[in-house]
C-alpha cells in the first residue's frame, strides 16, 4: 500500500496538502486598491486621471453589467463568490475601454477612495 513506506508517504501528504492550501489561497488574491493616482486591479493600473465617476452596484445591478448590459471591450475584474461591485468610467480618449468593472466586496468604500483620489488629483 505504501510503496515508498509509511514517513516518505505522509510527508508527500502533507507537501501536497501545503501546495493546495497555498493554490486555494491565491485564487482569490486579485486585488483592488488606489495607490498613489492610480487604480490598481489585479494586473491593471490605471491613473485616476483617466477615469471618469464611479458608481457602487448592488446585487442586481452588477448581474446586469456583468451579463445583458456588458459592453465586450469592458475591463472586468469579476469574481463569482462576491456578489457586489464598482463601475468606472474610463475617459481616456486614446483608450477604448469604456468601464471597468471591478467586484468588491466594498464597493461604497471603493468609490470613496477614488473620489478622494481624483480631488487630489
Amino acid at each position: 500500500m505504501y510503496p515508498l513506506g509509511a514517513v516518505p508517504t505522509l510527508a508527500g501528504v502533507i507537501v501536497a496538502a501545503v501546495l493546495a492550501g497555498a493554490a486555494v489561497s491565491s485564487y482569490g488574491s486579485a486585488r483592488v486598491r488606489v495607490v498613489a493616482g492610480s487604480l490598481v486591479a489585479g494586473d491593471a493600473r490605471i491613473p485616476v486621471s483617466a477615469l471618469g465617476a464611479a458608481e457602487a452596484l448592488d446585487e442586481e445591478e452588477a448581474r446586469a453589467w456583468r451579463s445583458h448590459k456588458a459592453d465586450p471591450r469592458a475591463f472586468m475584474l469579476m469574481r463569482s463568490y462576491v456578489p457586489r461591485a464598482v463601475r468606472v468610467e474610463i475617459t481616456d480618449p486614446t483608450d477604448p475601454t469604456p468601464y471597468a468593472y471591478l467586484s468588491s466586496r466594498e464597493p461604497e468604500a471603493l468609490v470613496a477612495a477614488l473620489d478622494s483620489a481624483r480631488a487630489e488629483a
